[in-house]
Protein backbone atom coordinates (compact mmCIF):
# COMPACT_ATOMS: atom_id res chain seq x y z
CA UNK A 1 0.00 0.00 0.00
CA UNK A 2 1.29 3.44 -0.88
CA UNK A 3 1.51 6.03 1.85
CA UNK A 4 0.43 9.61 1.32
CA UNK A 5 3.58 11.75 1.12
CA UNK A 6 4.42 13.01 4.60
CA UNK A 7 4.69 16.60 3.44
CA UNK A 8 1.07 16.51 2.23
CA UNK A 9 -1.25 17.95 4.85
CA UNK A 10 -4.65 16.33 4.27
CA UNK A 11 -7.79 18.21 5.20
CA UNK A 12 -11.33 16.87 4.79
CA UNK A 13 -14.35 19.13 4.52
CA UNK A 14 -17.94 18.87 3.33
CA UNK A 15 -18.44 19.52 -0.38
CA UNK A 16 -20.42 22.67 -1.16
CA UNK A 17 -22.17 23.79 -4.35
CA UNK A 18 -19.41 26.38 -4.78
CA UNK A 19 -16.88 23.53 -5.09
CA UNK A 20 -18.55 21.90 -8.07
CA UNK A 21 -16.51 23.66 -10.76
CA UNK A 22 -13.29 22.22 -9.30
CA UNK A 23 -14.87 18.83 -8.64
CA UNK A 24 -16.15 18.64 -12.21
CA UNK A 25 -12.70 19.49 -13.58
CA UNK A 26 -11.29 16.43 -11.80
CA UNK A 27 -14.31 14.28 -12.67
CA UNK A 28 -14.04 15.09 -16.37
CA UNK A 29 -10.34 14.28 -16.48
CA UNK A 30 -10.63 11.11 -14.38
CA UNK A 31 -13.54 9.40 -16.13
CA UNK A 32 -14.50 8.64 -19.69
CA UNK A 33 -18.15 8.80 -18.57
CA UNK A 34 -18.17 11.43 -15.78
CA UNK A 35 -20.98 12.38 -13.49
CA UNK A 36 -22.86 15.49 -14.62
CA UNK A 37 -23.26 18.69 -12.62
CA UNK A 38 -26.90 17.71 -12.04
CA UNK A 39 -25.90 14.44 -10.37
CA UNK A 40 -23.54 16.23 -7.97
CA UNK A 41 -26.14 18.92 -7.21
CA UNK A 42 -28.79 16.27 -6.54
CA UNK A 43 -26.43 14.44 -4.16
CA UNK A 44 -25.79 17.66 -2.25
CA UNK A 45 -29.48 18.57 -2.20
CA UNK A 46 -30.63 15.23 -0.76
CA UNK A 47 -27.92 15.33 1.87
CA UNK A 48 -25.59 12.54 0.83
CA UNK A 49 -22.25 12.52 2.64
CA UNK A 50 -20.22 14.51 0.11
CA UNK A 51 -16.65 15.28 1.11
CA UNK A 52 -13.58 16.93 -0.35
CA UNK A 53 -10.04 15.92 0.47
CA UNK A 54 -7.53 18.74 0.15
CA UNK A 55 -3.77 18.31 0.08
CA UNK A 56 -1.76 21.43 0.81
CA UNK A 57 -4.81 23.58 0.03
CA UNK A 58 -5.68 21.94 -3.32
CA UNK A 59 -8.56 19.54 -3.95
CA UNK A 60 -6.92 16.13 -4.30
CA UNK A 61 -10.12 14.09 -4.38
CA UNK A 62 -13.70 13.73 -3.28
CA UNK A 63 -16.20 11.13 -2.21
CA UNK A 64 -19.97 10.84 -2.24
CA UNK A 65 -21.73 8.29 -0.06
CA UNK A 66 -25.27 7.56 1.06
CA UNK A 67 -25.86 6.07 4.49
CA UNK A 68 -29.18 4.55 5.57
CA UNK A 69 -30.49 1.56 7.49
CA UNK A 70 -27.06 0.51 8.72
CA UNK A 71 -25.53 0.49 5.26
CA UNK A 72 -23.13 2.90 3.55
CA UNK A 73 -23.02 3.00 -0.24
CA UNK A 74 -19.96 4.70 -1.71
CA UNK A 75 -21.28 6.22 -4.91
CA UNK A 76 -18.20 8.08 -6.12
CA UNK A 77 -14.62 8.10 -4.89
CA UNK A 78 -12.23 10.01 -7.12
CA UNK A 79 -8.64 11.17 -6.82
CA UNK A 80 -7.14 13.72 -9.20
CA UNK A 81 -5.39 11.53 -11.82
CA UNK A 82 -2.14 13.49 -11.32
CA UNK A 83 -2.11 12.33 -7.68
CA UNK A 84 -3.20 8.72 -8.12
CA UNK A 85 -0.86 6.01 -6.90
CA UNK A 86 0.44 7.99 -3.92
CA UNK A 87 -2.01 6.70 -1.28
CA UNK A 88 -4.61 9.44 -1.50
CA UNK A 89 -7.32 6.95 -2.46
CA UNK A 90 -6.61 4.88 0.65
CA UNK A 91 -6.77 8.01 2.82
CA UNK A 92 -10.08 9.13 1.34
CA UNK A 93 -11.56 5.63 1.57
CA UNK A 94 -10.56 5.34 5.25
CA UNK A 95 -12.10 8.74 5.93
CA UNK A 96 -15.40 7.78 4.25
CA UNK A 97 -15.53 4.49 6.16
CA UNK A 98 -14.99 6.39 9.43
CA UNK A 99 -17.86 8.73 8.50
CA UNK A 100 -20.04 5.68 7.78
CA UNK A 101 -19.23 4.30 11.23
CA UNK A 102 -20.25 7.63 12.78
CA UNK A 103 -23.67 7.07 11.17
CA UNK A 104 -23.75 3.54 12.67
CA UNK A 105 -23.36 1.74 9.37
CA UNK A 106 -22.15 -1.82 9.80
CA UNK A 107 -21.49 -2.49 6.11
CA UNK A 108 -20.12 -0.45 3.22
CA UNK A 109 -20.86 -1.27 -0.42
CA UNK A 110 -19.69 0.07 -3.74
CA UNK A 111 -19.68 -0.75 -7.43
CA UNK A 112 -16.51 -0.83 -9.49
CA UNK A 113 -15.83 -1.54 -13.15
CA UNK A 114 -14.19 -4.94 -13.79
CA UNK A 115 -11.78 -3.04 -16.05
CA UNK A 116 -10.67 -0.71 -13.21
CA UNK A 117 -7.94 -2.96 -11.83
CA UNK A 118 -6.27 -0.25 -9.74
CA UNK A 119 -9.48 0.58 -7.88
CA UNK A 120 -10.38 -3.09 -7.39
CA UNK A 121 -6.94 -3.76 -5.93
CA UNK A 122 -7.18 -0.76 -3.60
CA UNK A 123 -10.59 -1.86 -2.35
CA UNK A 124 -9.37 -5.43 -1.85
CA UNK A 125 -6.36 -4.17 0.13
CA UNK A 126 -8.82 -2.35 2.37
CA UNK A 127 -10.91 -5.41 3.16
CA UNK A 128 -13.58 -5.21 0.47
CA UNK A 129 -14.66 -8.50 -1.10
CA UNK A 130 -16.72 -9.20 -4.20
CA UNK A 131 -20.32 -9.99 -3.28
CA UNK A 132 -22.14 -9.74 -6.60
CA UNK A 133 -22.49 -8.04 -9.94
CA UNK A 134 -24.81 -5.64 -11.72
CA UNK A 135 -25.25 -6.44 -15.37
CA UNK A 136 -24.80 -3.59 -17.88
CA UNK A 137 -24.41 -1.06 -15.06
CA UNK A 138 -21.87 1.35 -16.58
CA UNK A 139 -21.81 3.10 -19.94
CA UNK A 140 -18.85 1.97 -22.04
CA UNK A 141 -17.28 2.84 -25.38
CA UNK A 142 -18.98 -0.20 -26.90
CA UNK A 143 -22.30 -0.48 -25.12
CA UNK A 144 -22.36 -1.25 -21.41
CA UNK A 145 -20.03 -2.72 -18.79
CA UNK A 146 -21.03 -4.77 -15.77
CA UNK A 147 -20.24 -3.62 -12.24
CA UNK A 148 -18.67 -5.70 -9.52
CA UNK A 149 -20.34 -5.13 -6.16
CA UNK A 150 -17.86 -5.09 -3.28
CA UNK A 151 -18.56 -4.91 0.44
CA UNK A 152 -16.71 -4.61 3.73
CA UNK A 153 -17.92 -4.98 7.31
CA UNK A 154 -17.42 -1.93 9.52
CA UNK A 155 -17.80 -3.48 12.97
Amino acid sequence: MSAVPEQAALYFRPMQADDLDHVLEIENIAYEFPWTPVIFRDCLQVGYCSWLMESNGVIAGYGVMSVAAGEAHILNLCIDPQLQGAGYGHALLHFLLDVARQYYADTALLEVRPSNNKARLMYSHNGFVEVGARRDYYPAARGREDAIIMAVGLA
